[in-house]
């Protein structure tokens, strides 16, 4: 389903509506009902106690309304009409009871409208919940007016502030979804681009020499084959996001061995290089400072080597040679990947690397890093990226 940043506040009402479980349905009237009973079954208790007939009928109206409750989370705007009757007639019944207190339930039920239909609604129920000011100021003055009209403002506003809580926590929901749906596209990204580069590379030199140098040919395919394998493997952990069957078995292929692939780390560093020295591509890496780091920056480390390398083979032309450099310096840990690539007339910093260099600022910026990228002055490309220790989570 596409989650969108704007939707209709219909929309966004049955959302609220379909989202409230029934326990919190039960809480809510119960929590309700037990309100009115305790507070307006009182009063007409009380007010009732001498008034023969009238008694009766005014607590069996209250007994409904306390029914009705059960059902305003699912059709608040019949329940608000019922119980706006009731209350009225129960006031009718009963002046001792005042009109607030009398139409205590409708106000209960204006306060849940308010925070699950729409805006358009809840306004139009704010309204008609208004119209009875008339009567409550000719028996109360300008006092009891003022006690009826707080009350009913108080109830809609309570649920005004409930709805925008709600739609809050959706906001946060949603770019949370879009943030991780982000990652693991940036993740396949890596994995996939990496890997099929050097399968390319590999399969075309296997092509090349597969008459005259089967032996050499069979070296190529063999790498072909552990590279797809260790993709496979790190394809299968990140579709394990989308569900828990997602890694399960019943897949083909060598599942157990898949499945325990490790994950990416700054550890199986001589394990990149070597899938790219595979290409014929002289690699050195050079590491200095502490091996444990907090597992984002690891891993962050980790793809932007794999980038870099991946646009050397890509996209830097006549490159034979790459120094990948990692290096923690005091709260910093510092990647630096040299290229020795020719850089073509009017090409820009971006040029060729298209997502991939966005990916890699974005993995950067994450955890609170920041990352350069361009051509040097004397030829090649170099990326240079500073990953901080205490920012990391």
């Amino acid at each position: 389903m596409e989650l969108s940043s704007r939707q209709p506040d219909d929309v966004l009402a049955r959302e609220v509506q379909g989202k409230l479980s029934p326990r919190t349905v039960r809480a809510l009237w119960w929590g309700s009902a037990g309100l009115v009973l305790g507070v307006l079954g009182t009063s007409v208790v009380v007010a009732g106690a001498e008034r023969g007939w009238r008694l009766p009928v005014a607590a069996v109206l209250v007994l409904a309304q306390a029914c009705a409750l059960k059902w305003q989370a699912s059709a608040p705007v019949p329940v608000l009409a019922v119980n706006a009757l009731t209350g009225l007639a129960v006031w009718g019944l009963l002046p001792e009871v005042s009109l607030t207190g009398a139409l205590l339930a409708a106000q209960i039920t204006l306060c849940v409208l308010s925070a699950t239909a729409s805006r358009r609604m809840s306004v139009w129920a704010l309204a008609a919940m208004c119209l009875p000011a008339v009567p409550a100021f000719g028996a109360g003055g300008p006092a009891g007016l003022a006690v009826y009209l707080l009350t009913v403002v108080l109830a809609w506003t309570v649920g005004q502030w409930r709805r925008a809580q709600q739609a809050r926590i959706r906001a946060e929901t949603r770019r949370a979804v879009v943030e991780e749906r982000a990652r693991i596209a940036r993740e396949v990204h890596d994995v996939v681009a990496h890997t099929l580069s050097v399968m390319v590379i590999q399969a075309g030199a296997a092509d090349d020499v597969f008459t005259e140098r089967p032996d050499q040919a069979r070296t190529a395919l063999r790498a072909i084959e552990t590279g797809a394998r260790s993709a496979l493997g790190e394809l299968r952990l990140l579709l394990r996001a989308f569900g828990p069957a997602a890694g399960g078995e019943g897949e083909g292929g060598d599942g157990a061995g898949e499945r325990s692939a490790p994950e990416p780390s700054l550890a199986r560093l001589d394990e990149l290089a070597d899938t790219v020295r595979a290409t014929g591509m002289t690699v050195r890496v050079h590491r200095e400072g502490d091996d444990e780091l907090p597992p984002a920056v690891d891993l962050a480390a980790y793809r932007i080597v794999q980038e870099a390398l991946t646009n050397t083979l890509r996209h830097a032309t006549g490159a034979d040679a790459v120094s990948v450099h990692v290096t923690t310096e005091g709260e910093c840990v510092k990647v630096t990947v040299v290229d020795n690539g020719r850089t073509r007339q009017g090409s820009s910093a971006t040029a060729g690397a298209g997502r991939g260099l966005v990916g890699m600022k974005e993995r950067a910026r994450l955890v609170g890093g920041s990352l350069r990228a361009g051509p040097l002055p004397g030829g090649g490309f170099e990326v240079t990226a500073r990953l901080p220790l205490d920012r990391a989570s």
